[in-house]
C-alpha cells in the first residue's frame, strides 16, 4: 500500500472522509435503490484501489509516496462505469433484460469495468480470486461448447449478453453481495472507527486482562476473551491476530507456552470472531441477504455454536496450563478488576447494539445507535474524549478499510452472475446428488471440502458466498433447513483460515510467535476441533440453532455443553490427572453420540460422558504440585 504524502495525500483524505459521510447519511435517513446505491459505492471505493495499491510491490521494499501516472488514468477509467450508471440510471432500470439490444458505450464500459475490477481485485485482494472469477466469468461464454463434457455443459451466452449480466443488473457485480458492503459493512467500519477512537477497543483487552490474566494460563485466557470480543466487530480473522496476538502472544511464551501453541491459540481465537455475535463479519449480512430473514435471527442461531466454540479453545488452554503448571500474570502487571469495573459504562455501544438487534432493528440503525453511544462514553475520559477533529478521523479510519471488503463483494458477483446466466448452479447440484448417492453425510462432506478449499484461497465473505452460490441449493435439496446449509458454508469458510496447507491466520499468528506455520495450523485445528464438528451437528440437529421448540432446544444446549467438555478432556488429556487412551476415547465416542439428532441418543451419549466425567473421577481441578514444563 502506498504511504501518500503532500496535498495527493489530504486530498485523498477528504475523498474517504466524504464516502464515510455518505455513507452515514444514507444508513440514517435511507439507502437509494439497490442497484443506484451499490453503483455509488463502487464507483467511490474502485479508484482508490488504483491510488493507494500499485501494480506491483517496490523491489526495494519500500512503500511508495507518489502515484503514478498511468494509474491516475486507470482510477478515472474505473470511475467511469458507476458514473455512467448514475447518470443513465432512469433508464437502466426501464430497460427489459434479454430483450433490449446493449448500446455501444455499455458494452466497452460494462468490459472496462469488469477488466479492471479483476486488476483492482488481483492489488489488493490476491490472485486467487481473479481467477477464480476470471474462470467463471468465460465459462459463462463457453459453457456450450461441443469440447466440454455433458455435465459442464450450460446455456449458451452471447458476449453482449454477459456484459448486460454483469454491468446493467443486480444479478452480477452490483449483486446483493456488494449490496452488503455499501451498506452494513460500511457503516459497522465506521463503528469499528468510533470504538477504536473512543477507547471501547482498548477497553475490551483491559476487560479481558483483568478478569483472566491472573488465572493459570492468563495470557492465553486473554487472547481468547479478547479475541472474540474484538474479533465481533473487526470481521476479519488475519486483522484480529495482529490487532490482539501482538500483544498476547508474548505474553504467553513469557508464561511457558510453546511458541507455535500461542501463536495457534491467537490463530483460532481470531478466527471465530467471525462467528460471535453480535456483528460476525461481513459475511453474515450476506447471509441474512441471501436468506431473506432480519439479521437478528442470524444472531439468534449462531449464538450456541459460538459459545461452543469458544468454552471449548478456553477450557482447552485451561486445562493444558493446568497441566502444564503454568501460572497467570502478576496481578501488579493487570490492570484492577476495580477499575475496570468502574467503567462498565465502557460496554454500552456493544449492548445497545445487540438490544437493538435482537428488538428488530436493522443493523444500519443500531450502527448508527452504537456509534453515537460510542461518542457519549469517550466523554469522560480527557485522554479520549471524541471531538470534531477525532469524529471526523474515526469516519476516515472506519472508511478507509472499505476497499478490500467492495473489490471482494464485487469480484465475487462476478461468480454469482456466471452461476446464473449459465446454469452451472444446477448442474452442481446435480454432480453433488450424484456423487453422494443420496447420502446426506457425503453431500455435506463434499461441501465443506469445496467451501475449505474456497476459503484457502479466498477472503472469508467471498469464499461463503461462492460457496453459498454452488453447495447450499444442493443441501437444501437433502432435505437441511436453509439457514442450517448457509451456517454450514460459512463456518467452514471461516475455519479455512487455520487449515494448512493455506491457513492466513495460523502463518499471521506464527510470524509474531517465531513458529513453523505448519505446526501453529495444526495446533489451531486440535483447539477449534469442534468447529470442524458443530456444523455437522447443526444440519442434522437445528435445535443447536435454536430453529426447534424450546424442549429440543434445551435439549441441544445439553448436549452441546456436554460434547464441549468432553472434546477438550479428550484432546487435553488431562483433568484432575492424565487420562488414559482408553478413557479418552470413550469421551469422544461419548461426544459423538451426545450430538446425535435422535433424542434417546442425545440423552444416551449425554449419559455416558457425564458418567465418565463423574464416576471416573475426572473433575476438573488444579493439581497440587505442578511444575512449570512450557510443553502442551
Amino acid at each position: 500500500m502506498r504511504k501518500l504524502q503532500g496535498p495527493v495525500a489530504k486530498a485523498l483524505y477528504l475523498y474517504v472522509l466524504a464516502m464515510g459521510l455518505f455513507h452515514l447519511y444514507t444508513a440514517v435517513f435511507g439507502s437509494f435503490e439497490a442497484y443506484l446505491q451499490r453503483a455509488i459505492h463502487l464507483t467511490w471505493v474502485l479508484p482508490m484501489v488504483f491510488v493507494l495499491y500499485p501494480f506491483a510491490k517496490n523491489k526495494s521494499g519500500e512503500p511508495e509516496t507518489s502515484v503514478p501516472w498511468y494509474d491516475w488514468v486507470l482510477a478515472a477509467a474505473a470511475a467511469a462505469p458507476g458514473l455512467y450508471s448514475m447518470f443513465t440510471y432512469s433508464q437502466i432500470i426501464m430497460r427489459m433484460q434479454g430483450v433490449d439490444e446493449l448500446t455501444t458505450v455499455q458494452i466497452v464500459l460494462g468490459t472496462v469495468l469488469i477488466v479492471l475490477l479483476l486488476e483492482g481485485t488481483r492489488r489488493i485482494v490476491g490472485l486467487p480470486i481473479v481467477l477464480v472469477a476470471l474462470a467463471f466469468t468465460v465459462y459463462t461464454l463457453v459453457c456450450d461448447s461441443h469440447w466440454l463434457p455433458s455435465v459442464l455443459q450450460g446455456v449458451p451466452t452471447e458476449y453482449s449478453r454477459m456484459v448486460e449480466g454483469m454491468y446493467l443488473t443486480d444479478e452480477g457485480i452490483f449483486s446483493s453481495s456488494l449490496g452488503v458492503s455499501a451498506t452494513f459493512v460500511m457503516i459497522f467500519l465506521i463503528f469499528g472507527g468510533f470504538l477504536e477512537k473512543s477507547g471501547v477497543g482498548e477497553y475490551f483487552m483491559e476487560f479481558a486482562q483483568a478478569f483472566t490474566g491472573t488465572q493459570a494460563g492468563g495470557p492465553a485466557k486473554i487472547a481468547v476473551l479478547s479475541s472474540a470480543l474484538f474479533g465481533s466487530i473487526s470481521g476479519s480473522a488475519v486483522a484480529n491476530v495482529y490487532g490482539t496476538g501482538s500483544f498476547t502472544i508474548p505474553l504467553m511464551k513469557r508464561i511457558g507456552y510453546e511458541p507455535h501453541f500461542a501463536g495457534a491459540v491467537e490463530a483460532v481465537s481470531s478466527a471465530g470472531g467471525q462467528i460471535m455475535p453480535p456483528v460476525m463479519g461481513a459475511g453474515a449480512f450476506v447471509m441474512a441477504a441471501l436468506l431473506g430473514v432480519q439479521f437478528n435471527k442470524i444472531i439468534i442461531a449462531a449464538v450456541l455454536p459460538a459459545l461452543l466454540y469458544y468454552g471449548a479453545v478456553l477450557l482447552m488452554v485451561h486445562l493444558t496450563a493446568v497441566k502444564n503448571g503454568l501460572k497467570g500474570l502478576k496481578a501488579s502487571e493487570l490492570p484492577s478488576k476495580t477499575s475496570v469495573a468502574k467503567r462498565l459504562y465502557m460496554m454500552a455501544p456493544i449492548v445497545l447494539l445487540v438490544y437493538m438487534l435482537l428488538a428488530g432493528y436493522t443493523p444500519m440503525y443500531g450502527a448508527v445507535a452504537g456509534i453515537v453511544t460510542a461518542w457519549a462514553v469517550s466523554l469522560p475520559n480527557k485522554e479520549r474524549r471524541m471531538g470534531p477533529v477525532r469524529i471526523l478521523q474515526a469516519i476516515h479510519d472506519g472508511s478507509v478499510g472499505i476497499p478490500i471488503i467492495c473489490v471482494a463483494c464485487a469480484s465475487a458477483g462476478l461468480v454469482v452472475g456466471s452461476v446464473a446466466l449459465s446454469g452451472i448452479g444446477f448442474k452442481f447440484v446435480s454432480a453433488v446428488l450424484s456423487i453422494a448417492q443420496g447420502s446426506r453425510f457425503f453431500a455435506l462432506l463434499l461441501i465443506a471440502l469445496v467451501s475449505l478449499i474456497l476459503g484457502m484461497g479466498l477472503p472469508t465473505t467471498s469464499a461463503y458466498i461462492l460457496g453459498a452460490a454452488l453447495g447450499v441449493p444442493a443441501l437444501v435439496k437433502l432435505h437441511f433447513m436453509p439457514i442450517a446449509a448457509h451456517m454450514f458454508v460459512f463456518y467452514y469458510a471461516i475455519i479455512s483460515n487455520i487449515t494448512p496447507p493455506v491457513a492466513l491466520a495460523a502463518y499471521a499468528a506464527s510470524s509474531i510467535a517465531g513458529s513453523s506455520p505448519n505446526k501453529t495450523g495444526w495446533t489451531a485445528c486440535r483447539l477449534g476441533f469442534l468447529a470442524f464438528v458443530i456444523p455437522f451437528a447443526f444440519c442434522y440437529d437445528p435445535g443447536l440453532l435454536f430453529q426447534l421448540g424450546w424442549g429440543k432446544n434445551i435439549l441441544s444446549i445439553v448436549s452441546g455443553v456436554v460434547t464441549l467438555l468432553a472434546v477438550a478432556l479428550g484432546f487435553t488429556g488431562y483433568a484432575r490427572g492424565p487420562i488414559n487412551i482408553v478413557w479418552r476415547a470413550l469421551l469422544f465416542a461419548g461426544a459423538a453420540v451426545a450430538l446425535h439428532p435422535s433424542t434417546l441418543l442425545s440423552l444416551a451419549g449425554t449419559a455416558v460422558v457425564i458418567a465418565l466425567i463423574f464416576l471416573s473421577n475426572l473433575p476438573m481441578a488444579k493439581p497440587q504440585t505442578a511444575t512449570a514444563t512450557g510443553n502442551s
